[in-house]
C-alpha cells in the first residue's frame, strides 16, 4: 500500500496563509470556523533571543488515524490504495448527536465542523480529485515560498529525509501522521 503524506519547510514558510486561503477557496468552504487548512505561528523567547516559527496544520493522513477508530458509524475510513482518509458526510451523525467524538480524537484538530445545528464532520482530503487526476494539492501549488510538498510518502523520505520534528508539532508514535519536516532552529 502506498501511502501518501505532507512535507512542511518550516524554515520557509513566512506565515503568510496563502495556503489556508487556496484550501478554502478551492474547497468551497463557508467564511466562519471550519479550515481543512491552518497556520499556526510558534513564538518564544524573548529579547534579544525571539523565535517565531509557522505550523502547517491539516488532516495528517494517520497511518493509523484515531478519528476513524473513534467515529461510531465508521463514517471516517482509509482509503487503501494511497492512505488518504476520508469522511462520509451522509454516514457522519453529526455533531451534537455524537459530541465530536472524532475532533476529540485528533491530536491535530483535524475534523472540523460548521456552526449549525448537528453540523457534519468534514476535513482535509488530500485534494483527493485532484491526486487522482496526478496533480498537486492545491495547498502546495499555491505556497509562494514552495515550503510544502505532497506525495506518496516514501517518495517524500528519499527526497526530504525522514524528520518528523517541528516547533510546535508533537508526533505520535501510535497513530503515525503521514508528514515529514524541515524545523525552523532555535537559535
Amino acid at each position: 500500500m502506498v501511502q501518501v503524506g505532507f512535507y512542511f519547510d518550516q524554515t520557509r514558510c513566512t506565515g503568510c496563509y496563502t495556503c489556508a486561503v487556496a484550501c478554502k477557496d478551492w474547497n468551497d468552504i463557508a467564511a466562519g470556523p471550519v479550515n481543512w487548512l491552518r497556520v499556526r505561528a510558534i513564538e518564544a523567547g524573548s529579547f534579544p533571543n525571539p523565535f517565531l516559527a509557522y505550523l502547517f496544520l491539516a488532516c495528517y493522513h494517520c497511518a493509523d488515524p484515531p478519528c476513524a477508530r473513534a467515529c461510531p458509524v465508521s463514517a471516517i475510513t482509509k482509503i487503501d490504495s494511497n492512505g488518504i482518509v476520508v469522511v462520509d458526510r451522509d454516514k457522519c451523525l453529526g455533531n451534537k448527536q455524537c459530541r465530536s467524538l472524532c475532533r476529540n480524537a485528533c491530536p491535530w484538530d483535524a475534523p472540523q465542523f460548521e456552526r449549525e445545528e448537528n453540523a457534519r464532520m468534514q476535513k482535509c482530503d488530500f485534494c483527493r480529485e485532484r491526486f487522482d487526476r496526478g496533480e498537486q494539492a492545491v495547498c502546495v501549488e499555491s505556497c509562494p515560498m514552495h515550503a510544502l510538498d505532497a506525495g506518496p510518502l516514501e517518495q517524500l523520505k528519499l527526497k526530504y529525509g525522514d524528520s518528523v520534528e517541528a516547533a510546535g508539532f508533537s508526533y505520535s508514535a501510535r497513530f503515525k501522521p503521514s508528514v515529514l519536516f524541515k524545523a525552523k532552529p532555535r537559535n
